[in-house]
């Protein structure tokens, strides 16, 4: 992971802390009265917060830049389980703030993520 420059480390960081986020997805209550996302979409996206830290762990020992697709790919499909809350009508405002925050963190992730070094310019 030291070959990723600062960029890419912060995109790193921000999407182990959006998998780690989506693995405890499952065991975050949701308030009484409420009705939280379905069933399938928490464990996708507990799935794909699990498939995210594997590829963070390989990416972070081998310097790998195909774990860090890897990242940015189940980022990317985790992220698009939050877009229904915006189409579907009776969704609680809480759940709408959460996809919002959830979906421009993980474009955040992801761009930072795949940024490269930028080439030194000689100037002498």
């Amino acid at each position: 992971m030291s070959t990723l420059a600062t960029r890419a480390k912060v995109g790193f960081w921000l999407a182990v802390v959006l998998a780690l986020v989506d693995v405890a997805g499952p065991f975050i209550p949701t308030p009484p009265g409420a009705e939280g996302p379905p069933l399938e979409v928490v464990v996708f996206s507990a799935v794909m917060g699990v498939v995210t830290l594997v590829a963070a762990v390989l990416a972070a020992r081998s310097g790998s830049r195909s774990a860090l697709r890897v990242m940015a790919v189940t980022r990317i499909l985790s992220g698009l389980t939050a877009l229904p809350a915006f189409f579907v009508a009776g969704v609680p405002a809480a759940f709408v703030a959460w996809g919002s925050a959830t979906v421009v963190l993980t474009i955040v992730a992801v761009v930072l993520l795949m940024s490269r070094p930028r080439a030194r310019v000689s100037t002498g």
